[in-house]
Parts: C-alpha cells; sequence; structure tokens
C-alpha cells in the first residue's frame, strides 16, 4: 500500500484548502487514518484522526477549523481546512493507524510523502 498526500499550496490567512490522501496497492477502509503536520525545526504533530466507521478526533488547535473525512469507495481520506493561519503552516502527511485511535506517530505504521502547505499573513 502506498499513501499519496496532495492539495497544498500557498494561500493568504482566512483562506481554505483540501487535502486529499489516496492510497493504492489495498484498501484502507478497515483502518483508521489520520493527518499529522511538521513545521520547520519542530517535531510532527498529530492534526486529525478519523476511525474506519467514521469517528474523529482533532488537536485543540484546529478543532472547528478542520475536518476529517474520508470515502472508502475512493480509497481516499480527505482533511478540510478553513480560517487558515499562519500557524498552520506545516507539510502535512498522512498516516494509516495500526491499532486503537492514537495521536502518537509511533503508532502509524504507513505514512504517505507530505505535501506543503504555506499560509501567508
Amino acid at each position: 500500500v502506498q499513501l499519496q498526500a496532495s492539495g497544498g499550496g500557498l494561500v493568504q490567512a482566512g483562506d481554505s484548502l483540501r487535502l486529499s490522501c489516496a492510497a493504492s496497492g489495498r484498501t484502507i477502509s478497515s483502518y483508521a487514518m489520520g493527518w499529522f503536520r511538521q513545521a520547520p525545526g519542530k517535531e510532527r504533530d498529530f492534526v486529525a484522526s478519523i476511525s474506519w466507521a467514521g469517528g474523529t478526533y482533532y488537536a485543540d488547535s484546529v478543532k472547528g477549523r478542520f475536518t476529517i473525512s474520508r470515502d472508502n469507495a475512493k480509497n481516499t481520506v480527505y482533511l478540510q481546512m478553513n480560517s487558515l493561519k499562519p500557524e498552520d503552516t506545516a507539510v502535512y502527511y498522512c498516516a494509516r493507524l495500526r491499532g486503537g485511535l492514537s495521536t502518537q506517530p509511533a503508532s502509524y505504521d504507513l505514512w504517505g510523502q507530505g505535501t506543503q502547505v504555506t499560509v501567508s499573513s
């Protein structure tokens, strides 16, 4: 299985972006999935996760602004990002969770290559 993240770009504060994470090679429908982000010089931080049944969980910093969703028919997970702020600037990664819902990167066993999101003020 490979994960391909896309949809990043350069936007202004207050704008929206939708990231996509497409899986190829095998279905991800039975797995929980997550989004993380990593800013330069910082650790990789949890952003959001979604269970195989659609239950969601968010980092406090994005709650109310970001929405994670999935389309199992398309083998794709999305991250809708609204009201973007300069502090949201980072490389965003999608990942497959190998167990119960977790915010820890070590709990995720398969990662996409990342997509850059840059928010200007």
